[in-house]
């Protein structure tokens, strides 16, 4: 299943149609995305954060004629839509819930897989995704299990990880997935986000953790000797994507209620980094 072409029904997200002559200009002094170089083809990755610079929900900026698509958490798109109603003021733009579907095809081939589809704009091997689009000729029918598993394997975080208001977006990787444009000028919670940034003192990224056995209960304390080091989130048999720190966690001896687990470091975090793989 992992090397065939895959692809899956998004049910976990759902679309707001956004457009009006003020669509471009009002997302760019929210997210933390670049949607005015934004080309027809292309999809960006971003956040809407609180004011003090807290992940509160992740969405893929995607073209449709004159507007847009935001692809988000199904069970957080009436929220959005309210959150972006509340910033609207004057603006001349246009936010109604639109059930077109979304979906996924993974790893994706090797030439483009027809209209609809744009590419995933985190990583490569995420492949692609899919609005209202066909399924591909040829495609292995999965659920939504096989991507997060994918995922997973991958080391690349989602929303049962970083949740809602609880952590910051460069803790959960956006930084390093394309989901952050630092030149773009001001958005909501860019003073905190540009600050961590700047001073390069991330203390603590989310990061993979691989076991023996079930996955440990989220939440569940991760100890570099005696230290605390960080607390799993969510996974599945032999693997979890973890909150960890840094300083503690790199190198260590890990454990999870008496449980040996390893750290990882994939491929695109270390690259993304600018540091050589072992």
């Amino acid at each position: 299943m992992a090397d065939a072409l895959t692809y899956a029904t998004l049910q976990s997200r759902a679309l707001i149609a956004i457009g009006g002559p003020d669509w471009r200009d009002f997302l760019q002094g929210l997210i933390t995305q670049d949607v005015e170089t934004m080309a027809p083809d292309e999809a960006r990755f971003g956040a809407l954060l609180t004011p003090q610079g807290r992940l509160l929900y992740d969405l893929f900026v995607v073209p449709r004629g004159e507007g847009a698509w935001l692809d988000v958490e199904a069970e957080h798109r009436a929220a959005v839509i309210e959150r972006l109603m509340m910033y609207r003021l004057r603006a001349k733009v246009e936010i109604a819930a639109d059930d077109t579907p979304a979906s996924i095809l993974f790893p994706g081939p090797d030439g483009e897989p027809g209209e609809g589809w744009v590419r995933d704009p985190r990583l490569p091997a995420l492949g692609w995704r899919g609005y209202g689009a066909a399924a591909p000729a040829g495609g292995v029918l999965a659920d939504e299990a096989a991507r997060e598993a994918q995922k997973l394997r991958l080391g690349v975080p989602g929303p049962a990880d970083w949740g809602s208001d609880k952590t910051y977006p460069i803790e959960a990787n956006f930084d390093l997935l394309n989901g952050i444009d630092f030149r773009k000028g001001c958005f909501v919670g860019q003073e905190t986000t540009s600050r961590m940034k700047r001073r390069g003192q991330i203390k603590s990224r989310m990061l993979p953790i691989r076991f023996e056995g079930p996955a440990p209960e989220p939440g569940s304390e991760i100890l570099a000797g005696e230290l605390r080091a960080g607390e799993v989130l969510s996974g599945g048999k032999g693997g979890a994507m973890a909150l960890v720190r840094l300083d503690r966690a790199l190198g260590g001896n890990l454990t999870v209620a008496g449980r040996p687990v390893v750290l990882e470091q994939p491929e695109w975090f270390l690259a993304a980094l600018g540091v050589e793989a072992a």
